[in-house]
């Protein structure tokens, strides 16, 4: 559940208030309890996935909106929309982060939680014109476990895993490496 713990706090610190709108990229592993959560905070929830094969699940998970980036500027979208208060970025693309920074509003706030080596790009300028953000943020303290694991109970925020029996470990640890995993692999007795 730590995936669980950092798009939790993300939010719950991230500055924005309930109708704002909130962004979450990547339907994975983090991002599927990021929709989740930023749904049950109230938010207006605008889930940003490759391909239109993810819009069921992400409607499903809370969002209001799915953004198709293959085919969409995602960035210009959610300029139609007034901007986002928060984008929250959980696939490990910087090449996708830098992408969504023209999607923030006002005093808007990219919160990284996505880990990657590659540096995000941006222009000075996209940063000063209407005050923008960029913060990375890890997991939080034990009482923010505490906070999370309650408010997940009481507002049904699940995750979602795959599951393989433990003597099939080095199939899952393979597809869990190749990228193809969706959600958190996870090892059953």
């Amino acid at each position: 559940m730590w995936a669980g713990i950092t798009t939790y706090n993300a939010l719950r610190h991230a500055g924005a208030l309930p109708g704002d709108l909130v962004a979450v990229e990547g339907i994975g592993g983090l991002g599927h309890l990021g929709i989740q959560f930023a749904y049950a905070f109230g938010f207006e929830v605008a889930a940003i996935g490759r391909g239109s094969e993810n819009e069921a699940l992400a409607k499903k998970l809370g969002a209001n909106l799915y953004i198709a980036s293959e085919t969409t500027n995602a960035a210009e979208e959610l300029q139609k929309l007034g901007g986002a208060r928060v984008i929250m970025a959980t696939a490990p693309s910087s090449k996708a982060m830098s992408e969504l920074i023209g999607g923030l509003g006002p005093n808007g706030k990219l919160v990284v939680i996505g880990a990657t080596f590659d540096p995000i790009e941006v222009a000075p300028v996209q940063l000063i014109v209407g005050s923008k953000t960029i913060q990375g943020w890890a997991a939080g303290t034990p009482a923010d476990s505490e906070d999370t694991l309650r408010f997940a109970e009481l507002r049904g925020v699940r995750a979602m895993i795959e599951t393989y029996p433990l003597d099939k470990a080095a199939e899952a640890y393979a597809r869990m490496m190749s990228g193809k995993a969706q959600f958190r692999v996870v090892l059953t007795m």
